[in-house]
């Protein structure tokens, strides 16, 4: 059994106090205010994993606690997280399993406040069970903070948390679109870019609900018939610039074809309904869901709804004005899209971020 006992602290911060937790102390999750949670907690039914986590190197509660008040954590820490995580990464096949329900996320940007608002919306973790699709990283303001919180709860709750890497999850991308910027900015130095894009190369590249629907960052690959192909494929290592792994993060539907055809992203390939059609059947599944592709809606359907694609980066780059979404997929393939958008936080805190930066943005959609 666990309680938590609302404290009204100084400085606008609320205090939680709970019990209940396989630990041999109290857990106080410090939640800035301009964080709009009544409760988070943490449930007794997930006990900290110390064999994971290594008896007493750091606190990964108290990590998750200082990343939502958006406080940076140090160098060191990071490293040791990102080591820890690559342990537990390590384990997972190219093609993860998991059962419903889970609330599947789409790309994700750096835009952190939005990432905490999709916590509000959708449940905070361990309550509810995530699938992120990729691209947590470049063209916001915030990709240090939203992978490091996002990489915390992945090591805290591994069955809970899965974590599928997109294009931009790549040393060669995240060099050109702000990741590493971003990291010489607040760090110093390259070293925690370095870190985390060591760990890039440890994410699996694709995830099944079900047995029923393929979850992946990009699309299909014409190398790929069957998920038995993606097993083999040689993931730890920099996203290649051809070949079937560089097609699962980089391809895109399109309405128009029924083949695959050259993408004119450079980069994977473009497919149609008929190559959607036989991967489904061939491999018994009812339905594919994907990221990678700007939704003004916040989310889209093709080929008579057996492919859709979630987008959760509401106003992307803080100046397109889309809608974003999260799915929520329940028992029997039930399917539940929640739109929202963007977080109040950005204009708050966003033009200083920016101003920051001196305003320096890659005016290209990846």
């Amino acid at each position: 059994m666990f309680k938590t006992f609302p404290l009204q602290g100084s400085l606008g911060f609320f205090r939680f106090l709970c019990f209940g937790f396989k630990t041999t102390t109290p857990i106080y999750l410090l939640i800035a205010s301009l964080i709009p949670f009544h409760h988070i907690f943490l449930s007794h039914n997930d006990p900290v994993d110390h064999s994971v986590l290594g008896m007493g190197v750091f606190d990964i509660d108290d990590c998750i606690s200082k990343l939502l008040q958006k406080r940076l954590l140090g160098e060191a820490l990071l490293r040791e997280i990102c080591e820890k995580t690559k342990e537990v990464l390590m384990r997972e096949s190219n093609v993860v399993h998991v059962s419903s329900p889970v609330t599947v996320v789409g790309d994700i940007h750096g835009q952190f406040y939005d990432l905490v608002e999709i916590f509000r919306i959708g449940g905070f973790v361990p309550d509810t069970n995530y699938l992120f699709l990729g691209d947590y990283v470049d063209r916001g303001l915030f990709s240090v903070e939203t992978i490091s919180l996002l990489t915390c709860l992945k090591l805290r709750y591994p069955e809970r948390v899965q974590l599928i890497r997109g294009n931009h999850e790549s040393r060669a991308v995240t060099q050109t679109y702000g990741f590493y910027t971003e990291c010489q900015r607040k760090y110093g130095s390259p070293l925690v870019w370095q870190y985390f894009t060591d760990m890039f190369d440890f994410l699996t590249l694709s995830v099944v609900i079900d047995d029923r629907i393929f979850c992946v960052h990009g699309g299909l690959s014409p190398s790929v018939h069957g998920i038995d192909q993606i097993k083999i494929i040689d993931r730890f290592r920099e996203i290649p610039h051809e070949g079937p792994m560089a097609d699962l993060v980089w391809s895109d539907p399109d309405a128009d074809k029924e083949e695959f055809a050259i993408s004119p992203r450079g980069a994977g390939y473009t497919f149609g309904s008929q190559v959607v059609k036989k991967f489904l059947n061939l491999n018994k599944f009812d339905h594919m869901l994907r990221a990678h592709q700007l939704c003004m809606d916040g989310y889209s359907e093709l080929f008579d709804k057996q492919l859709s694609t979630v987008w959760s980066a509401p106003n992307y780059c803080y100046r397109c004005g889309n809608q974003a979404s999260i799915l929520e997929v329940g028992p029997d393939g039930q399917k539940h899209w929640n739109i929202f958008s963007a977080a109040p936080e950005n204009e708050t805190d966003g033009p200083n971020q920016a101003a920051a930066q001196m305003g320096k943005a890659v005016q290209y959609f990846l």
